[in-house]
């Protein structure tokens, strides 16, 4: 399985980036794939989640109103897509997947399936 994340990039605030995770080798038909962040010197948090079959998603508190989780089943991509972007927003962006079913407010550990980040700043 390899997931691969793309899209970040240097943003002013109030601007937008939408990111790309492009997963091969399965498809977590039946599970979910999510987005994650890690800032320096903090812990890797939950952005959002969608999942794979059903679409319903999942979304931080800090993500609601301003991220949108899409999938596009048939080129086995996520989406975030992301708006009104503040400087603490700022951070290596994560996708990951999962095989069981998606989860409101999910810990890293509940993903199994890890790709490289991609970087996103915002300056103020």
């Amino acid at each position: 399985v390899q997931l691969q994340a793309s899209g970040g990039g240097l943003v002013q605030a109030g601007g937008s980036l939408r990111l790309s995770c492009a997963a091969s080798g399965r498809t977590f038909s039946s599970g979910a794939v999510g987005w994650f962040r890690q800032a320096p010197g903090k812990e890797r948090e939950f952005v959002a989640a969608i999942a794979s079959s059903i679409g319903s998603t999942a979304y931080a508190d800090a993500a609601k109103g301003r991220f949108t989780i899409s999938r596009d089943n048939d080129k086995n991509t996520v989406y975030l897509q992301m708006n009104s972007l503040k400087p603490e927003d700022t951070a290596v962006y994560y996708c990951a997947g999962r095989i069981m079913p998606i989860v409101q407010n999910p810990s890293p550990a509940a993903f199994g399936f890890w790709g490289r980040g991609t970087q996103v700043t915002v300056s103020s």
